[in-house]
């Protein structure tokens, strides 16, 4: 999502882009409304073309800025600089829907997941997550979904937009001659750590568990049983068992394959064999079709994985640890070869900085089971298996490689390039969405609400 609140480009606000490093997604950044009992009066506040912008949007992302303002005074236009960005982003989803920009189905509905456990994590489980929201986990993805495919068509103008922008070692140089010598950002430790996650497998013991146990459900449900019913009591689908297995209207290409595959074979009553996906085993229901979609409710088992389930991964993690100390092979082809974690695997087993993509991490904010564990390395060292949890909720044993750790320092070039190219980068793709922002901005219809009547939305020139 294209989420710059202070856009004004200015050379002291693109200094403060260096200073920022990870911090955990805010409720507002994983689309989430506010708990029960703390919603706000709400409205339309600006109109572009068919697109709004409500005042829970404008003071969602208020309340965050002071939080990380921490008592210091906010500027008096911050609403109107907030207003302004919302404004902004509504013109690119605009100009997506003319210029037939869209985001695959698929694309959405994983992100939708991948956010959904990230937050679950983050709250400690689902049930909380839903007693905390007051909602069940479907209808809050249901809630989320929306808000997730405008930020990723956001995100796809966008790059229609600023894709070819680049930037050469001297615009870099120049960009950091640019920055005066008192507001150069002083940075605090920094690490580089690569990991690599292998899964725990499920045996063939517990699968077949879980196929003769569904067999027995379908025997029953052929027999005269209920299939919502044995859903509510059977199902480990937490999003849909207490809706009967219910899942909803999907399009082709939503749902994952072997659940579509399966229940495109099926007439509106009939039920499926046992199915097995990445997710587990299912029983299939198919309910009804409307247009090019289709309503499915389904019976969900996930086998268990057991101590030796966990011991075959240490194994394999302890061999490559061995070859990776004894230079037999290097972590990031280990990594790359075996990892399941795809986005580190792809990065030589690194971390990534989510603030400027870098593969350095402030010490201070790691994770708390990363920290503890590295405080007391030493560079070059990796760790035994352990035990971890991936963001999708399965067992796993992963090793750790503190690679490098830089002391506190004064931003320079030399060690801190990455940082200074990602933020000279910024700067010119803002100024590439400013051409673009002008050009563009006569081209949509444009309501403000009288409140904010005095915020110049569109104005280039105010940025």
């Amino acid at each position: 999502m294209l989420v710059k609140v202070n856009r004004a480009a200015t050379l002291a606000l693109l200094t403060l882009a260096l200073l920022l490093g990870f911090a955990p997604a805010s409720q507002a950044q994983l689309g989430i409304s506010r708990p029960k009992g703390q919603e706000l009066l709400d409205g339309i506040v600006v109109k572009v073309d068919n697109q709004i912008v409500l005042r829970s949007d404008v003071e969602l992302l208020y309340a965050q800025e002071v939080a990380r303002a921490a008592g210091k005074p906010m500027p008096p236009d911050l609403k109107c600089k907030i207003l302004q960005s919302l404004v902004l982003n509504k013109l690119m989803l605009a100009r997506a829907e003319v210029d037939s920009v869209t985001v695959e189905e698929k694309q959405v509905n994983s992100e939708v997941d991948r956010r959904m456990a990230y937050f679950v994590q983050q709250i400690g489980s689902e049930k909380r997550l839903e007693e905390q929201y007051g909602k069940s986990l479907k209808s809050l993805k249901e809630d989320l979904r929306p808000q997730i495919k405008e930020q990723l068509t956001q995100q796809k103008m966008q790059e229609t937009i600023t894709g070819k922008v680049a930037v050469t070692p001297r615009e870099v140089a120049a960009y950091f001659t640019r920055i005066p010598k008192d507001s150069l950002p002083y940075f605090s430790t920094e690490v580089e750590v690569g990991q690599i996650v292998v899964p725990a497998q499920v045996n063939d013991k517990a699968k077949q568990a879980a196929i003769a146990k569904l067999n027995d459900i379908r025997g029953q449900i052929l027999a005269g049983a209920d299939f919502a019913t044995l859903a509510k009591q059977y199902s480990e689908d937490p999003g849909s068992a207490k809706e009967g297995g219910y899942l909803g209207l999907f399009g082709r290409g939503e749902l994952v394959p072997e659940y579509e595959a399966a229940s495109m074979k099926l007439e509106p009553g009939q039920m499926s064999p046992v199915v097995q996906s990445q997710f587990g085993f299912h029983l299939i229901q198919f309910i009804e079709r409307k247009g090019n979609k289709y309503s499915t409710r389904h019976i969900l088992l996930k086998p268990e994985t057991g101590a030796a389930d966990i011991s075959a991964s240490a194994k394999l993690l302890t061999r490559l640890r061995r070859q990776i100390l004894s230079d037999s092979t290097t972590f990031a082809k280990a990594a790359k070869d075996n990892s399941t974690d795809k986005q580190s695997a792809n990065n030589g087993g690194l971390l990534a900085n989510r603030a400027d993509g870098s593969s350095r991490l402030p010490l201070d904010k790691l994770d708390p089971a990363i920290f503890f564990t590295i405080d007391t390395m030493k560079v070059g060292h990796i760790t035994p298996p352990m035990a971890y949890r991936t963001d999708e909720g399965k067992d796993a044993m992963r090793i750790l490689w503190l690679k490098s750790n830089t002391p506190p320092h004064q931003a320079n070039l030399q060690d801190d390039y990455q940082k200074i190219a990602a933020a000279a980068l910024n700067e010119k793709k803002n100024k590439a969405l400013d051409e673009w922002f002008a050009k563009n901005r006569g081209t949509v219809y444009l309501e403000v609400a009288p409140e904010y009547a005095q915020c110049k939305v569109l104005d280039v020139a105010e940025r």
